[in-house]
Order: C-alpha cells, then sequence, then structure tokens
C-alpha cells in the first residue's frame, strides 16, 4: 500500500494541531490520505493549517474549542463525528515548583493533560468498536517518568494518560481499537521557544543523541501507531525522546 494512500477513507481528529508536534501530525496523516478534523483555539491558525493541507492535496477542517471546559470537549468530540484515528496531542505546561502551583493551574493540567483524553475516548471509542476497528494515540511526555525540581503537576498529568493508555487498550482492544502512547522528550516547538527563549539550545544536551527533536520526528512515529503497519501494537507507551543520557563521565 502507497504510503500517500495508508489512511484513505479513515478521519482523523487531532488536538492541539494548531502548532508544533499537533501541526505536524495533521499534515502527516492528511498525507496519507486521511481526512482530518483539526482541533485548536484560536480560528485565524486553525484555517491558515487547513489551507497548508488542502494546498498539498489533502482534505482537513477546523474546529475550535476550549478543552480546559468539559462541555466544550464533548462537544468538539460531536462536531468531529465518526473519526477513526484520535489524536489527543494537545498540552498545557507550566512549569514551576510545587508551592507556587497553585489549584487553579493544577487543575487546569489535570483538564487539559487528563481529562480531555478521558472525555474523548469515551465519546469516540465505542463508535470506533462498534465499527470493528480504530486507533487512538496519546502524545504523552518524558516528564511522566523523568522527575524535575519544577512541573510536577505537568508531570502527574503526563503519568496519568499513561496508565489510562493500558486501560483503554484492555477495554477497546478485543474490538479492534488500539490505543498507544508516544511519550517524546524535549523538542523543538514553538511552545519550547516561547518558553525557553535564548536558552533554547540547553535542550539538545538533555539526550545521548545530542540534539532535541524536531516535531516531524514525533508525527512520523503518531502516524506508524494510527496506520495499519502497527497493527499488532496496542497499550504500548514508546519512548521518543533521543535516549537517556549516562551519567557516566566522557
Amino acid at each position: 500500500m502507497s504510503t500517500r494512500t495508508a489512511l484513505k477513507g479513515r478521519t482523523a481528529l487531532v488536538t492541539g494541531a494548531t502548532s508544533g508536534i499537533g501541526r505536524a501530525v495533521a499534515r502527516s496523516l492528511a498525507g496519507q490520505g486521511a481526512t482530518v478534523v483539526l482541533h485548536g483555539r484560536d480560528q485565524e491558525r486553525g484555517e491558515a493549517v487547513v489551507k497548508e493541507i488542502t494546498a498539498e492535496g489533502g482534505a482537513a477542517r477546523f474546529v475550535a474549542a476550549d478543552l480546559t471546559d468539559a462541555d466544550d470537549t464533548l462537544r468538539l468530540a460531536a462536531e468531529a463525528g465518526a473519526v477513526d484515528i484520535l489524536v489527543s496531542n494537545a498540552g498545557l505546561y507550566e512549569f514551576a515548583p510545587t508551592a507556587a502551583t497553585d489549584a487553579a493551574s493544577f487543575d487546569r493540567h489535570v483538564a487539559v493533560n487528563t481529562r480531555a483524553p478521558f472525555l474523548l475516548v469515551g465519546a469516540l471509542a465505542p463508535g470506533m468498536a462498534e465499527r470493528g476497528h480504530g486507533s487512538i494515540v496519546i502524545v504523552g511526555s518524558s516528564a511522566a517518568r523523568q522527575p524535575a525540581p519544577v512541573g510536577a503537576a505537568y508531570g502527574a498529568s503526563k503519568a496519568a494518560v499513561e496508565i489510562l493508555t493500558r486501560y483503554w487498550a484492555t477495554e477497546f482492544g478485543a474490538s479492534g481499537v488500539r490505543v498507544n502512547t508516544v511519550s517524546p522528550g524535549p523538542v523543538r516547538t514553538e511552545g519550547t521557544q516561547a518558553m525557553l527563549g535564548e536558552h533554547i539550545a540547553v535542550l539538545d544536551s538533555t539526550n545521548a543523541r545530542g540534539r532535541a527533536g524536531d516535531p516531524e520526528e514525533i508525527a512520523e512515529i503518531v502516524s506508524f501507531l494510527a496506520g495499519p503497519a502497527s497493527s499488532y501494537v496496542n497499550g504500548a507507551v514508546l519512548f521518543a525522546d533521543g535516549g537517556e543520557r549516562s551519567s557516566l563521565p566522557a
């Protein structure tokens, strides 16, 4: 099967698709023939990505929604319709120490990073199961397994979705629905650039590969898990972090 047609006839919902990893994922899935429903908060940015995809011969539309709002998250699922692929990529990160993380910040992390995927899977996976096929890919984070002095709320919200991946793989696997997580390490995106500014180069020293990842590299892994080539992969958490750096002196 040609890469350009591997997902022909499939519909994919990608959350957080207006920038970074989500944008790269949406373009990759569309390039393989999927009709892509893009999610984001900004209509103008969303329509810009739709234009990019259609200019390349793909099919896409945009639905705006606020994932901190449970009802709006469910509206997104309803407007997306009968999807075959769900890529839960949207993420919130506010890197602060625990004492500086108030209840509202903690709740935002859980709402976007944990509750939104939970609600979307609950709304969309049963339809996939009825049709006998589907693929759900969660974009996690190495913060779920590599603690740091800051970002505990973020790490906890991402660790939660990793165990949910295993539960969902068990719950829906027998009905033909696969659920997997990609766990990226540092990736150069608009978000990391805004957070680190002139210190962005520090990302290149965090792993054995000696450089941060590109969004397109993560998108390739997501596309693999979404497509037929990974038909026997279910309940996996795939690390895409460049490898752990040795603590021994060089």
